[in-house]
């Protein structure tokens, strides 16, 4: 047996799967999200690890005796995170998480320090990532930066309690900053420029590799007497395309979470910073991946049920099932600022449009569009890099509205494909490393694609509309980027 531990921002999830890949159980536990101070996004450590707890208690309760015979742990994780550790191992403050902007003026500090650092790194410098997050706490909060001895993570963390191992894997720390991503190793010159050291970073890893086994002591807590062995895991979009097999050259993956990712994974190195594409390591040896971000997908959906009073799921089913073009008002999804294709953390959202007659029906609409019209900034990004999508998979609760799925369909102009069990992406892709990190079997034969539950094709009758649509959308930022 093996078990793959997803760590969102929003939740824990588990699943449980056996030596043919079958799933067994799954079980999730809530976590949430402190905002201190405008800009912020934080998250204690400590409730990453009550949730896995929680998470493995309900699976040992479901399923005892497969928890017994569970063999490797693999785990999926919110990238960027900086969870910063004292020499005894004790967290030192909240998680300054992925969504985070209050770095914005250390990302430029960086490019000011380093101007080589794209050519490295094969990204821009973004608020988001960690490096800019420690250069913050440097000069913010001297006193903690000086005790820090490593920093780590959000999965990597969670190894750490479990194994006691400082590691990482190499799609995670590509993430950082810190990593030169075409040579798969840390970079002393980015550690520099960032008044890092190497002793300060973990220990990198594929993420197929075993990187220890639990303690005696966490074995005897969650009834797994084998001590697996912990796989280096992957962020938490390689490992969604681990689980669903996106590991060939061209496959491609769009996950509809908190935030939202086009995915595709790539046989060679291929950046393209000036559009705030990704360039990352993936999961599996030797491949990289790019990815186009968005940094508010259902979380702008769920900001708008939160103005209304009225869950995220009644706001899309009051729309019906059947899609007749675009909505009348346009929504400008960068509530935490946004990455592709801007790099821009000070920008914010916008409604425009706006009318008395405009409905709870038309706004909640003009989110779900806006949303794909950011997808849509994604793929034409990917297109500059020389990337050629013809379909994607998806993923993610935003999954769960086919009527979303229809207008991102016609708004990229590409079959988008359901999986069968997608709401596990990142929880199964661990599950499967995990897998091979305990056999040593190749992700050349275990990252199969799974079977597609549905295809949802263009509409080819409203696509004019929604070009014309995607146009107007385009002029929004380039409009208001001055106004901050």
């Amino acid at each position: 047996m093996y078990l793959g531990l997803d760590f969102g921002t929003s939740s824990v999830k588990g699943v449980l799967i056996d030596a043919k890949q079958k799933i067994i159980a799954t079980a999730s536990s809530p976590l949430k999200v402190s905002r201190p101070h405008p800009g912020w996004s934080e998250q204690n450590p400590e409730h990453w690890w009550k949730a896995a707890n929680l998470v493995v208690a309900q699976l040992r309760k479901a399923k005892p005796k497969a928890i017994a015979q569970v063999a490797g742990i693999g785990m999926s994780g919110q990238q960027h995170g900086a969870t910063l550790l004292d020499k005894s191992g004790k967290v030192l403050r909240p998680c300054i998480l992925w969504n985070d902007a209050r770095s914005f003026e250390e990302c430029k500090d960086i490019l000011a320090t380093c101007p080589e650092a794209m050519d490295i790194t094969g990204n821009i410098p973004l608020a988001g990532f960690t490096a800019p997050k420690l250069l913050w706490v440097r000069k913010h909060e001297r006193k903690i930066f000086d005790q820090v001895a490593k920093v780590l993570l959000p999965k990597d963390y969670i190894r750490f309690r479990m194994t006691g191992t400082y590691g990482s894997d190499m799609s995670d720390a590509s993430g950082t900053y810190w990593l030169d991503v075409a040579n798969r190793k840390w970079s002393d010159r980015m550690l520099t420029a960032t008044h890092m050291r190497r002793d300060q970073m973990p220990e990198l890893f594929e993420g197929t590799d075993a990187t220890g086994q639990i303690t005696p002591a966490l074995a005897k807590a969650w009834g797994m007497p084998l001590r697996p062995v912990v796989a280096g895991g992957g962020g938490d979009n390689a490992a969604a395309a681990v689980g669903i097999g996106a590991v060939k050259d061209g496959q491609a993956l769009i996950s509809i979470g908190t935030s939202g990712v086009m995915f595709v994974s790539n046989d060679k190195y291929s950046p393209n910073a000036g559009k705030a594409v990704h360039a990352f390591c993936h999961a599996v040896p030797n491949t990289w991946h790019q990815m186009g971000v968005i940094l508010s997908a259902t979380d702008s959906l769920e900001w708008l049920a939160g103005l209304l009073k009225t869950p995220a799921p009644k706001l899309t089913a009051a729309l019906g099932k059947k899609l007749e073009g675009p909505s009348s008002a346009l929504f400008l999804p960068y509530l935490s600022g946004e990455r592709t294709p801007v790099g821009d953390a000070q920008i914010r959202g916008a409604f425009l449009g706006l009318a008395h007659e405009t409905s709870e029906k038309e706004m909640t609409h003009a989110v779900m569009d806006g949303v794909a019209f950011a997808f849509r900034d994604s793929l034409e990004a990917l297109k500059d890099a020389g990337t050629n999508v013809t379909r994607v998979m998806a993923v993610g609760g935003g999954t769960h509205s086919e009527l979303w799925l229809k207008v991102i369909a016609t708004v990229l102009g590409v079959p988008v494909d359901l999986p069968v069990a997608g709401d596990v992406g990142g929880a199964f892709g661990g599950a499967r490393m995990a897998l091979m990190a305990a056999t040593g079997a190749s992700y050349k034969t275990i990252c199969t694609a799974p079977k597609v539950a549905k295809t949802i094709l263009p509409d080819s009758k409203i696509k004019a509309a929604y070009e014309a649509a995607y146009k107007n959308y385009t002029k929004i930022y380039p409009a208001i980027k001055d106004i901050k």
